[in-house]
């Protein structure tokens, strides 16, 4: 599937990316994700969705360098990557937040490991923390810097988690099912903190989501990924206007793009031997 990105070099860049888990399955021709070729403009976000066990957490692995393919390459902002980046944030469904450390400090950790923040951290402390208080009440967590995770609810440990991801300033945030374990009401206040983040600071978002809602109102390309061994097989362009407000979701423009990609997604599902989804450009 064509996803080349005219007039310009692309920020995220798979080239014919195929990953097996270990050697004795690359020997078997067992793959995890197979043919991916993905590119990705500056600034844009995308969202990866598709059934269970079909390669989405495989790929965040190798957008962040954690794992490195066993044929292609990976290109992200003009380098190949070899190993962890230090250009990227994450946040995950679980926030993992330390317990011992307050919201604020929580949120300040990245700048206290990732390089040049570390080596100027004593120097600049009173800086970053000013940093984070700010991004904290960007996300209305104002008034909640000074307590401690366990005294916030799921949502706003959330919030906080995606301050952490974002506090060095990072040029692509990862998103591995970030609100999956909310209740409806904080996932949608959530996708409302995010979409006005990344219209900020125009950083690229990768999000892997099984909720095709919340890929259709926040990413501006919903990638369909097929049963393992993972590859795309859908590629949908979000052509709803910015800024996007939760009324949308209720339009029949998006409510038919969220059928849409139901409906590729149930394709894939039948039995062996049943009709699957057709590749979109």
């Amino acid at each position: 599937m064509d996803t080349a990105v005219p007039g310009s070099s692309p920020f995220v860049h798979f080239s014919d990316v195929w990953l097996a888990y270990n050697d004795e399955l690359l020997a078997q021709g067992k793959f995890a994700v197979e043919a991916i070729d993905l590119q990705v403009r500056d600034g844009e976000f995308i969202a990866i969705v598709g059934p269970s066990g079909c390669g989405k957490s495989t790929f965040m692995k190798l957008a962040t360098g954690l794992k490195r393919p066993s044929r292609g390459t990976v290109t992200i902002g003009g380098q190949p990557v070899t190993g962890p980046l230090k250009i990227t944030g994450m946040a995950f469904q679980a926030p993992s937040l330390l317990p011992w450390r307050t919201v604020v400090a929580n949120v300040m950790l990245p700048l206290e490991i990732v390089e040049p923040h570390r080596s100027q951290f004593k120097r600049k402390k009173a800086e970053y923390e000013a940093k984070a208080r700010a991004l904290l009440r960007s996300v209305g967590l104002g008034g909640y810097e000074d307590k401690f995770p366990w005294q916030l609810s799921g949502g706003m440990q959330q919030r906080a988690s995606i301050c952490r991801a974002l506090i060095h300033e990072p040029k692509m945030l990862l998103l591995d099912e970030p609100f999956g374990a909310l209740d409806a009401f904080t996932r949608e206040e959530l996708w409302c903190a995010l979409r006005d983040l990344q219209a900020a600071q125009k950083f690229n978002v990768i999000l892997v989501t099984h909720d095709l809602r919340e890929s259709v109102f926040l990413a501006d390309t919903v990638y369909v990924m097929s049963r393992s061994p993972g590859r795309f097989v859908v590629r949908r362009e979000i052509e709803l206007p910015r800024p996007r407000d939760l009324e949308i979701t209720y339009t029949p423009q998006f409510t038919d793009i969220v059928h849409e990609l139901r409906g590729h997604i149930g394709a894939m599902r039948k039995p062996v031997g049943g009709q699957g989804a057709e590749v979109a450009q």
